[in-house]
């Protein structure tokens, strides 16, 4: 390779850089830690745009799709975004109607059954002579109802300063606002700004890089759509079979168990089971035996979830071999959490794809390799 000055340059510039990155790291991450922090609303805003488009372009379709009319024409983005937008509500509205009464229903009950079950617990360990009668006399004189009371109100107390707490609502709910407000501007004008990305990039971007570049995000945009859509799918299948099941085993709190189970069953593999132990808890309150009950029913539910239904719905969609489901799940939450559980599958799935064509593509497999290929 012929050395001139631009490329000596080049090095020269990119090995300062370097080194600049290196020295500086910390002032360099604290300052990237800002400005993402300070682009949060926008983010937030993106990931609103995205979720709520996926809903808006069905609509969309269905809106009077045959229609010449210019007014139709014309008022099917805003009708079409308002409507999306007052779906998802009334999905939040209802599920907090079906969840909240019913847990501070079966939370009053807790407190209130504690204390006897506290005594009867102290009084069966005196019968089987397993406590010292001192020790015992003095858990007997205890007050439980005032303890709880006392440790409701420290760790009411404990949030914080009322300065503290307002200033925090605050800020939520002006990074909400601006949130929201940059979705709509996105949804409003999606075609235009990604005509102009698209030009972006071919005026600054290689042919074939552009090129590589656009199949990336066609490939990452389909496996997200299609993570997305089949996970609400059979959450909304699971939720409905869990309170089916529970009302016809007459089950307590069948509603608020199964809005929760369907909520947390966004989260691949492990949702479905924290699910059911907050489920199981709440129905321990009220009958150990119910719970009981409860948890075989869950478990022969999660069978058919695993066996039936989420390969039809999810499964087949996202071309993701089980073991890499759980592989992806599990570093994503340890990353992340749970924005990674749920991130993690379709990143997964998108790079097992690209990874499957380009091996497929540049080296061939033998024949009793692709048959195994197949199968999966």
């Amino acid at each position: 390779m012929k050395l001139d000055w631009k490329t000596c340059f080049r090095a020269g510039v990119s090995l300062f850089a370097l080194y600049l990155c290196i020295i500086y790291w910390l002032p360099l991450a604290g300052l990237a830690g800002k400005v993402v922090g300070a682009a949060m609303p926008l983010l937030i805003g993106c990931v609103i745009a995205y979720i709520i488009n996926i809903l808006m372009s069905f609509y969309e379709r269905h809106y009077f799709p045959a229609s010449k009319d210019r007014s139709v024409i014309k008022s099917r983005r805003p009708v079409c975004m308002l409507a999306a937008f007052v779906t998802v509500v009334l999905i939040v509205v209802f599920l907090v109607r079906l969840v909240l009464p019913e847990l501070v229903n079966c939370i009053e009950l807790l407190v209130a059954q504690v204390p006897g079950a506290l005594d009867s617990f102290f009084k069966w360990l005196e019968s089987k002579g397993a406590l010292q009668e001192e020790l015992l006399a003095q858990l007997s004189s205890v007050n439980w109802r005032s303890k709880l009371e006392q440790i409701a109100g420290a760790l009411t107390a404990g949030i914080g300063s009322m300065v503290n707490v307002v200033s925090t609502v605050f800020s939520g709910i002006v990074t909400a606002l601006f949130a929201l407000i940059f979705s709509i501007y996105l949804l409003l004008g999606k075609e235009t700004l990604g005509t102009q990305f698209h030009r972006l990039m071919k005026r600054y971007i290689k042919a074939g890089i552009y090129e590589k570049l656009c199949y990336l995000l066609t490939v990452l945009n389909d496996c997200f759509h299609k993570y997305i859509v089949g996970q609400c799918t059979e959450a909304v299948i699971l939720g409905s079979l869990c309170t089916l099941g529970m009302a016809l085993l007459r089950l307590p709190y069948a509603t608020m168990t199964g809005a929760v189970i369907a909520f947390t069953a966004l989260i691949p593999v492990a949702g479905g089971y924290i699910g059911a132990a907050v489920g199981a808890f709440m129905i321990f309150t009220v009958s150990p035996m119910k719970a009981l009950v409860f948890l075989v029913f869950v478990v022969i539910l999660q069978q058919l979830e695993n066996n039936l239904i989420y390969p039809k719905v999810v499964g087949s969609s996202m071309g993701l071999p089980a073991i890499w489901v759980l592989a992806a799940v599990t570093i994503g939450g340890g990353v992340m959490g749970v924005p990674g559980m749920l991130i993690g599958v379709p990143l997964a799935s998108a790079a097992y794809r690209l990874l499957r064509e380009d091996v497929n593509r540049v080296s061939p497999l033998p024949e009793s390799c692709e048959e195994i290929i197949e199968t999966e």
